[in-house]
């Protein structure tokens, strides 16, 4: 199965999303999951328990077929087409310019090891700033210390 930035069953989300004039929001909160999580699972990257996949069916009227789509495992490939979106890109060069860092960071603060992308938790917030608007993103991840 080939892996596309936007498949199908996101693309209805999405527009059924619009067309009821709902937020990402607004659905995190009807299914009762973390706004980020809920954006990322319904636009393909996690598997929607089947209670939440019917709930957002239920809200959106969707098809069976986009309901069953959302409850499957993903593939979580790299997709190279992604990286060429400006949004995206940045997200690429933060990490490409302060990878390094953090890893020097994690290092010293918790010794060898990683930070987990599984386990972690992600918020997204707006802050006002006189010289513009600031984009929060927060990544708490558990510390996974290597096993020699």
């Amino acid at each position: 199965m080939a892996h596309n930035a936007i498949s199908a069953p996101a693309i209805e989300v999405d527009d059924a999303r619009r067309s009821a004039g709902l937020s990402w929001q607004k659905l995190a909160d009807h299914i009762d999951r973390p706004l980020v999580w809920t954006v990322a699972a319904l636009l393909g990257s996690h598997p929607v328990p089947r209670e939440q996949a019917e709930a957002v069916r239920d809200l959106l009227s969707l098809s069976e077929e986009t309901t069953t789509a959302l409850q499957r495992q993903p593939y979580r490939v790299a997709d190279s087409d992604l990286a060429s979106d400006p949004t995206i890109y940045r997200f690429l060069e933060l990490i490409n310019v302060y990878g390094p860092a953090f890893k020097a960071l994690i290092h010293e603060e918790f010794g060898d090891g990683i930070m987990s992308a599984i386990n972690c938790n992600i918020s997204f917030d707006r802050r006002s700033d006189p010289g513009g608007d600031r984009v929060v993103v927060t990544i708490d991840g558990k510390f996974l210390p290597y096993q020699w």
